[in-house]
């Protein structure tokens, strides 16, 4: 492929793959020193201790082994183990944890994912005591989290979180517990006792974990309803450890089924309780703890599957161009210089592979990074609440009603031109902290749920693609990049924290938010805007395809299927679920365009880019340009379906109301010369004789389809440009210059 094919001389060409510059200003962290500094060890970790021992077999035993304990020891002195703690504790990061996990996660997921895993997994662990502990809890467990200083004797307590139960209902309703609590002894003027019975399945870290935190239910009268409750190695009774997970996936994470019998005294139960006539009464439900928690810890497993595509490009661009070196070809021939990148098709793949790594990554921390900046209305939304007049949950529900409506007004607003807007009015309502917070969580609502399933899903889709680009290598032990476990591992991280249904699940149903809707609207016109400056984006092809989608979302909503039954229904998740993936592809690529909007805007600050900032603006935008187009058709096909596929194909009865009778036709042909050869090329007609086309019927027409009709043949229409733009990006990887050899394995 010549470059003069595919663009001018005048195109910027990207020539070395994106640095750390690049990625701190696409990912908004180029102010952030701290961050910087524990992305450069945590990726020290990975591209050394971790690698070194994926590289000698790691992963080939189930067992816990000294090898693996080394990554324990290497988190604890890099400062991996001390990011959830706050500066007051021991730790050495103030604020939110949310970006910061999604950032470890990524450079953990870059090697392995199990070893992401095992820094998640404890940070699953301390998330229900920070989100929802006493101040006491909280003090306890973030000060022992994190490594003893110089002269400090005591061991680092790891902690792991149990929720799931043994089959058969493992991972079907986290409402579901086998787990039990019952009052053990409480004598009078002193604190409950409480007997703990759990059996755990797939718990990870629990090889090494000092603590658990465990969900229970109440099996006593004196204690009302469920809750989360700490367990530590030390207590009275049994901690058994369990029998040992035999995965096929995620290795080096510790994973097994453990047991405990123990009693622990009721402060351990997390948020604390109250005494309320006899009956221990906790703060906090196990269901409320884990929707604090879920809502968050969803987002960095996304990262990891985003991690494993965009990891996989340097090496396929290796093993590409290197495929014939040692055969026939000498230094400076095509064959030798680009081996497989000679030939269109896997330049191609390649680019399809990297842009939707581009995709799901921005996806998974502008989610990260919308935690963060949540986090705080989020924990005061009780007092919120209590500052509006509302204590109970009627009056609760009265207020957000209320408040949802001038949440409706204020995005309103802002959607005017600056000539008709009221600024006062803006102003007024935006210093709402009500407004505020459920704007907030109507999108808060949404990205957690499509960071996760569509990150997995899709992400390990496109691992295939990538391991398949490895040719034979891609099913051998030692492939670079450690490829194909990470195809594997992907799999898994598909079914954490909630498989797909559960992600679906929830968005059928926070998607119809009217708060979430109107943000949606927006978005559409901020990228016609956006495509308007920088075009080549697919920032106007994504905005045409969020209009179909919303055509539809609101066409399923008002119709019933050929059978008089409505669609948009909990039960009709065959209507509901694909309208849930057609969303979370529009919000990953909206993330992506985004993204590179931000390099494009803020790169010039950037005096380390200078001369390279064109070339990978230009990448980036044709990355988005060709995800964009991606997105549409999915977007396309899946809305077509749901739309027309739930009407019943007209069939050649005699009741047919979409024949034409030939009499009919015929009888105009005077009036109308050729409409009856028109009619008959139609295939829809019937003759005299009864005989009629040699097909399933005449082709079906609908009434009241103008609407998605026209923005489908518009979206079609968008798609001008996009196979030029994956020309340009495949021309790039085929020119791009990458380091002599991988930085691991070593």
């Amino acid at each position: 492929m010549s470059v003069a094919s595919v663009q001018d001389e005048k195109t910027p060409v990207m020539q070395t793959l994106p640095t750390d510059e690049v990625r701190q200003i696409m990912w908004r962290f180029a102010d952030r020193y701290d961050l910087q500094m524990l992305v450069q060890s945590t990726r020290a970790v990975a591209r050394g201790v971790v690698a070194r021992i994926v590289a000698e077999g790691a992963r080939n035993t189930h067992e816990w082994t000294d090898a693996k304990d080394q990554m324990l020891k290497a988190y604890d002195e890099s400062g991996i183990t001390a990011m959830m703690s706050t500066p007051e504790f021991g730790g050495y990061l103030a604020g939110p944890k949310n970006f910061v996990m999604a950032l470890t996660a990524f450079e953990l997921a870059w090697v392995d994912a199990g070893a992401a895993t095992c820094s998640l997994a404890a940070g699953l662990a301390l998330e229900p005591i920070l989100e929802k502990g006493t101040p006491e809890q909280q003090a306890e467990y973030l000060s022992r989290c994190v490594p003893p200083l110089p002269g400090e004797d005591r061991k680092i307590a790891r902690g792991a979180f149990c929720l799931t139960e043994p089959l058969p209902y493992v991972g079907v309703d986290t409402g579901i517990m086998c787990g039990k609590v019952r009052v053990a002894e409480w004598e009078e003027g002193k604190e409950p006792l409480l007997q703990v019975d759990k059996r755990g399945r797939f718990i990870t870290n629990m090889d090494y974990a000092n603590f658990v935190v465990a969900a229970v239910e109440s099996d006593d009268d004196r204690i009302k309803g469920t809750c989360m409750v700490i367990l530590e190695e030390d207590d009275d009774g049994v901690y058994d450890r369990g029998a040992v997970t035999h995965k096929l996936v995620h290795q080096l994470s510790s994973t097994r089924d453990p047991i405990f019998h123990m009693t622990v005294p009721a402060s351990r139960i997390v948020g604390g309780y109250t005494i309320q006539d006899g009956v221990v009464v906790p703060n906090h439900n196990h269901g409320k703890v884990l929707e604090a928690v879920f809502a968050r810890t969803r987002v960095p497993v996304g990262v990891m599957t985003a991690a494993k595509l965009v990891s996989a490009v340097e090496p396929i661009i290796r093993y590409q161009r290197g495929r014939f070196r040692g055969g026939e070809g000498a230094p400076g021939t095509p064959r030798y210089d680009l081996g497989l990148q000679m030939k269109e098709d896997v330049l191609h793949r390649l680019v399809d592979v990297w842009a939707t790594g581009e995709a799901a990554t921005s996806l998974g921390l502008a989610a990260a990074r919308h935690f963060d900046e949540f986090e705080e209305l989020d924990k005061t939304r009780d007092d919120l609440y209590a500052e509006a007049g509302a204590s109970s949950v009627r009056e609760i529900l009265k207020i957000r009603k209320k408040t949802e409506k001038l949440a409706l007004e204020y995005l309103d607003l802002l959607t005017q031109s600056e000539e008709e807007r009221d600024e006062a009015r803006i102003a007024e309502l935006k210093s709402n902290r009500l407004v505020e917070f459920m704007i907030g969580e109507s999108l808060s609502n949404i990205l957690s749920p499509a960071t996760k399933l569509w990150n997995t899903g899709q992400g390990a889709n496109m691992m295939r693609e990538a391991v398949s680009l490895m040719g034979g290598y891609g099913i051998t032990e030692d492939c670079p990049g450690f490829l194909p476990q990470k195809w594997m591992d992907s799999q898994l991280e598909a079914t954490y924290e909630g498989p797909e249904s559960v992600q679906r699940r929830q968005l059928i149903v926070t998607m119809t938010s009217e708060l979430f809707l109107a943000q949606f609207r927006q978005w559409i016109v901020e990228l016609r805007t956006l495509a308007s400056e920088r075009p080549g984006t697919g920032a106007c092809t994504l905005g045409s395809a969020m209009e179909l989608w919303l055509w539809t979302y609101r066409h399923l909503q008002d119709s019933k299927d050929a059978d008089g039954k409505p669609l948009y229904r909990d039960k009709r998740q065959g209507a509901t679920f694909p309208m849930a993936d057609a969303l979370s592809w529009l919000l990953a690529c909206r993330c992506q365009i985004l993204d590179c909007l931000e390099l494009a805007k803020k790169g010039p600050e950037n005096p380390v880019l200078g001369d390279a900032l064109p070339g990978y603006v230009q990448f980036f935008t044709d990355l988005c340009h060709v995800q964009a187009a991606h997105a549409a058709g999915e977007v396309s096909r899946i809305c077509a379906d749901l739309v027309y596929g739930y009407n019943r194909h007209p069939s050649w009865d005699p009741a047919c109301e979409q024949c034409v009778q030939a009499g009919e036709i015929d009888c105009l042909e005077g009036l109308i010369p050729g409409i009856s050869v028109g009619a008959r090329l139609s295939g829809d007609v019937v003759e005299t004789d009864g005989s009629h086309a040699n097909k399933a019927g005449p082709c079906p027409h609908f009434t009241g389809m103008d609407g998605f009709i026209s923005r489908r043949n518009k979206l079609d229409g968008c798609l001008t440009g996009s196979r030029l733009a994956k020309d340009r990006a495949g021309n790039v990887l085929s020119q791009v210059m990458i380091p002599e050899a991988l930085d691991y394995p070593i």
